[in-house]
């Protein structure tokens, strides 16, 4: 299998029998194998009954995965990439806002060199102050945190090199920020313009309590990719500036008690330096037991510290891929 579309499904009968005749229109001429993996997440409506039917009218291409309920658009994601069998993953929706003929452009992008490429829905058909506005702040700073600079991170529409997938789960509302792990192992991205349509059936599943769960998730994935393999720079850091500050304050009541003759006991100044330096030692400490945890992790599952892009002139490559 050369080509997995991988599609959450939750509540989305009536969308489904259109999104599966446009998927079979957008990919007539695509000239490699593919199949389509839909994941029922708990759906309460008919969808599971629809994907049903389709399976059995196509089984050439759909693939049903039904979930025990609805465990969320993460993880239904997170299983259709567990299930699938293609070399390339195309993430799409099940509402019909997204585009399938969209997909065969991407795909021709990733043969320019790409590893990732992301849809961004610049002519968003959605209301603007309780869906666009709220994901273009959340986009702009989750691109100055990661240092990813995407517009559009929540645009499901994207196209992955499978192997830019391996090597991490995805739990709460981190699909969004599958882009920001392939670059943290060195994958090329791309963001192109795709198109993007207004709901025909359904309500929206997503509200503006979604974007505060989309920026905790940020600090998870901000310490996930920057400090994971090196926790003392974040811990052995933070303590470092604590102590510094505690010798500074300590260094301005000693001049003030030297020039001014002022009670360095009798300053709450002293009692915030002393909580500082305290603070900083046990932050330091904290980075050491991280240290530990975290080579004791890779060791024991034997997971290395970095990715391999591809061998040359190797005869037997060592994770078996062809020289």
């Amino acid at each position: 299998m050369d080509i997995s579309l991988v599609i959450p499904v939750y509540n989305e009968a009536e969308s489904l029998p259109a999104l599966h005749t446009a998927i079979h229109e957008a990919l007539k001429d695509v000239q490699q194998a593919w199949e389509i993996i839909f994941v029922d997440d708990g759906s309460t409506d008919t969808s599971l009954d629809v994907l049903k039917a389709l399976a059995e009218r196509d089984s050439a291409h759909v693939r049903v995965v039904a979930l025990r309920r609805n465990f969320g658009q993460t993880a239904a994601i997170a299983a259709g990439i567990d299930n699938c069998a293609g070399d390339i993953v195309v993430l799409l929706d099940a509402d019909l806002q997204n585009d399938p003929a969209d997909i065969p452009m991407m795909l021709k992008k990733l043969d320019e060199g790409y590893d990732v490429v992301s849809g961004w829905r610049f002519n968003r058909q959605d209301t603007f102050i309780t869906r666009t506005l709220p994901s273009r702040l959340a986009n702009g700073l989750i691109s100055w945190v990661t240092g990813v600079h995407l517009h559009d991170y929540g645009c499901t529409l994207k196209v992955y090199r499978r192997e830019v997938l391996t090597g991490f789960r995805l739990y709460g509302e981190m699909h969004r920020f599958i882009p920001v792990y392939a670059h943290s192992v060195g994958a090329k991205i791309l963001e192109v313009k795709v198109h993007h349509h207004p709901r025909k059936y359904g309500q929206t599943k997503y509200g503006l309590e979604r974007t505060i769960k989309v920026l905790l998730d940020l600090f998870t994935v901000k310490f996930l990719v920057t400090y994971a393999k090196k926790p003392i720079y974040l811990f052995g850091g933070t303590g470092m500036f604590l102590i510094l500050g505690s010798g500074a304050l300590m260094l301005y009541l000693f001049i003030r008690r030297t020039l001014e003759h002022i009670s360095v006991l009798g300053s709450p100044l002293f009692q915030l330096a002393v909580m500082f330096a305290i603070m900083g030692f046990q932050s330091i400490l904290m980075g050491f037991i991280a240290e530990l945890l975290v080579r004791t992790y890779h060791e024991s599952q034997r997971k290395p510290t970095y990715m391999v892009r591809h061998f040359i002139n190797f005869q037997n490559p060592p994770d078996g891929r062809n020289a």
